[in-house]
């Protein structure tokens, strides 16, 4: 079955980061006054997603 190269971190990395610039975009258009809190929502996201790619990289999953 060839859709295990889809189930990496790279691939949910890069989805990551296309949905959010679809969110960048979408509320930049709608001139919203929530710009502050999304960029806070944003840096939340990024600190979350750095620790998780140092741990994966101190503690890789295991290979089956």
């Amino acid at each position: 079955m060839k859709t295990r190269k889809w189930k990496t971190y790279t691939a949910y990395s890069i989805g990551c980061g296309i949905v959010w610039a679809i969110i960048w975009v979408l509320v930049a258009v709608a001139g919203s006054n929530h710009l502050h809190a999304l960029l806070l929502v944003f840096a939340g996201w990024v600190i979350g997603w750095t620790s998780a790619t140092i741990a994966r990289a101190v503690y890789p999953p295991p290979t089956n």
